[in-house]
């Protein structure tokens, strides 16, 4: 079954910041900058993540949070609806994990 492209968004979308962080890391979290905050320029919607020791870890999460943000969701509601889907329902659907195809650069 091939499916439609409805949307792409990448990085290049939006401003990311990276910045020191405290939790687990033991000495590394002063010397690296481990926490990312993704922001979607378009739709202000924004993710972050502290948790992890690593940035890469830490940009996948931001990522999935800035994706299923609440101001993500309107946008794309107000940007790209389609009068004959009900939007949250379609919109549930595509953020399955299956459905989902996650890249990025570190």
């Amino acid at each position: 079954m091939a499916r439609e492209r409805v949307l792409h968004i990448t990085i290049k979308d939006c401003d990311v910041q990276t910045f020191r962080c405290g939790g687990k890391g033991g000495q590394n979290k002063d010397k690296r900058d481990t926490g990312v905050r993704i922001i979607h320029r378009a739709s202000g919607a924004r993710g972050e993540s502290r948790e992890e020791r690593t940035q890469g870890q830490n940009k996948k999460i931001a990522w999935r949070r800035m994706a299923e943000s609440k101001e993500m969701k309107l946008w794309i509601r107000k940007a790209h609806a389609k009068a004959t889907v009900e939007i949250d329902n379609w919109l549930e659907e595509q953020m399955r994990d299956e459905n989902l195809l996650i890249e990025y650069g570190v």
